[in-house]
Parts: C-alpha cells; structure tokens; sequence
C-alpha cells in the first residue's frame, strides 16, 4: 500500500515537472523575483529612491478602536497581520472560509496578545452570496455592538494558487475569482463602509512580485472571469497567477484614481503590497518535495521569508501616512518599488475596471435571482 502511494507520488512529480507552467513557475518566477530585489539595491546604491515610508497610527477621534477587515486571515500572512494590527491597537475582523480554522486564530491572536480585540466571520470568496451575507452580518455586528458603521482598514490577502481547474457556482475559474473578482466584489460591497469612516481609511491590496511575468494580456470578460481557461488542453495555472496579481495592481491604481474623480478629498486611499516569498500553504497543491526543495533553494539565497517576516510590506502599506495612495510596497522597511509598466497601462486599468464592474453587476443580478427563488 505504501509502495502505491510513493509510485503515485512519483508520477504526479514526473508529470508536474515536464509541464510548462511548472518551469514558467521556476524560471519567469525567479527572474521576476530577483529583479525586484535588485532594483531595491540599485535605489538604495544610487540614491534614486525617497525615504522609507514610516508608520502612521491612525487618529481615533470618533471611533473607540480603528476597525481592520483581513482576507485570508486563518494562516500564514493574513494571520501575521491580524496579530501584528492588534497590537497595534486595531479592533481585527478575520474573514476565512473555515469556522474552525477561525475559531483556532481567533485563540492564538488572544494568546499571543490579552488585549486584543478579534471577531471572526465566515466567508467564501468564490461565491457572491457570501461576500453578501458576510457585508450583512458585519453591518448588523457593527449596530449590535453600538460601533460606529464604518471600516478604517481593509486587507485583501486571501489567494490561492490552484495547479487543476476548478470552477465556481457562476462557471467561472476559482483561482481568478478567488485571487481577484471575488477581492474586486468585496471591496466594492464594503466602500460604503470606507467612505463613511470619520477618520482616514484605507485599502491595501496584497499582490505578487509574477506580475512581472505577464508581458500582453486580453482584459475582456471571459479572461476575467477565467472562463477562456476552460477551453485550454492543459490548465494554465502559472499564467492565471501571474494574471490574476497583475488585474489587482491595475484595480489598485485605477481605484484611487476613480476615488479621487468621485470626491477630490475622498480620505479613501488604497495601496498594494508585495511580500516577496513567504513560507506559507500557499503552494500546497505543488508537489511536496519540490516545494520543499524550492524553499530550501530560496533560503540560501536568502529570499525566503517567514509569515512574521514577510508581513512587513502588508503593516508598511496599511501603516503609511494617510496621504499615501496608489504606492506598490515591497521588501518591508517602508521601502517602494515600481510595478511593471503593462500594470501602470491607465486605458489598460480602465477597461479591467469597466470589464469588472460588469462582472460585478452579473453576479448581483444573479444572486438577487437566486434569492428570489429559494
């Protein structure tokens, strides 16, 4: 039985290893990666960049405690981030898939620091009932507690990286939706919540250094939503990735860009961050013993991170002064970079905003039906 399980093992590494995207994965990856932190050496080295960005503590007149929302928060970096806004001073919101994965987080985060102040909700990112239903409940939480009706921080960290297809309820792809669309519904469901804060409020969207990687790309509604993969012979998934990171840079941008349209004094502001590799689940579905050898290749070059370590581009983007917005933070210090150029195309972040907002729209319509009929 055990000689079963290694064979199959084996031949699930063998076929992973002579596809394309696992050596997209290898090498565009590692290259993307490299050339990040080289740039930073190179600013640093000639002088090019500003000053590190230092952290702000928000103002609390109006509000007892600045109300933080984290995706993804029952592991690795969005748990890091929960602990470390608690201390300072956030009341934290988690939002994960899993009741008991969030139940065990909430525990941990109380252990580590007695005064924080952590409630859970659940939600899924892959379906739009559950990012309504999760507005809902926060917005009901928020009057029975008698909190004031706003959010001061949101963290869009929720992201997986799936190596086989699999598709939502709405036949759309789950990493795209689960890494971008369902990020693009959420924050949009809960602005209203931003807005109305008394206070500066911000939005920080957690990216990856593979957008790099994407040199053209399609911005319609079929590559959105991820439904084109559905035709491919073989699952792109390094290429949906690398996609997925690179639509949550152009949403960024164009975010603050339609914020300041709406309202010039709009106190919203909305920044991205990059972690570089942290050692998380996120490469579960890898083969284990290439994801192990991957580690140990990046730790002897020194650029693999753990989740306390790694958290620090995420606390420089949600922690800069308020005027801050529409910066990529990478390498922690309060240290920035600049994106690829196809991520800072404006006509190119215009049509993804439009092409998502219809997407959005869809999946209201299409809830609303549901509803209607249950």
């Amino acid at each position: 039985m055990k000689l079963k399980k290694m064979a199959s093992e084996l031949k699930e590494t063998l076929h992973f290893i002579v596809s394309l995207e696992f050596w997209r994965m290898a090498i565009f990856w590692t290259i993307s990666l490299i050339a990040s932190y080289f740039e930073l050496y190179f600013q640093n080295m000639f002088g090019r960049s500003s000053h590190p960005y230092p952290h702000c503590f928000p103002p609390t007149s109006g509000i007892a405690r600045p109300l933080c929302v984290i995706t993804g928060a029952t592991s690795g970096l969005g748990e890091a981030a929960a602990y470390a806004l608690s201390r300072e001073g956030f009341f934290v919101v988690l939002a994960g898939r899993s009741s008991k994965l969030l139940s065990k987080t909430v525990e941990r985060i109380n252990k580590q620091n007695r005064d924080a102040q952590v409630k859970a909700f659940e939600v899924d990112l892959t379906s739009f009932q559950s990012i309504i239903k999760f507005k809902g409940s926060l917005e009901k939480w928020l009057l029975d507690s008698d909190m004031h009706s706003s959010i001061q921080l949101l963290i869009n960290n929720a992201g997986i990286l799936a190596t086989s297809q699999r598709l939502t309820t709405e036949g759309y792809d789950e990493m795209m939706v689960t890494n971008y669309v369902g990020l693009f519904s959420l924050t949009k469901l809960l602005l209203p919540l931003l807005r109305n804060s008394p206070i500066e409020s911000r939005i920080v969207n957690v990216t990856s250094f593979t957008h790099r990687s994407v040199f053209n790309v399609q911005v319609d509604k079929e590559t959105v939503s991820g439904k084109c993969f559905s035709t491919y012979k073989f699952y792109p998934y390094a290429h949906i990735y690398e996609y997925s990171k690179l639509c949550i840079l152009l949403f960024s941008y164009e975010l603050h860009r339609q914020l300041r349209l709406m309202d010039e004094s709009c106190h919203v502001s909305v920044n991205a961050a990059d972690p570089g590799v942290v050692k998380t689940n996120i490469m579960r579905e890898v083969p284990f013993c290439l994801s192990s050898v991957a580690f140990i290749v990046l730790k002897l070059l020194g650029l693999l991170q753990l989740p306390d370590n790694g958290v620090s581009s995420i606390l420089d983007a949600a922690l800069a002064p308020p005027e801050t917005s529409a910066v990529y933070f990478f390498g922690g210090k309060g240290r920035i970079l600049k994106s690829s150029a196809l991520s800072r195309d404006i006509s190119l972040a215009e049509k993804l905003w439009t092409t998502s907002c219809d997407i959005f729209e869809n999946l209201k319509l299409n809830s609303k039906e549901k509803r209607q009929f249950s």
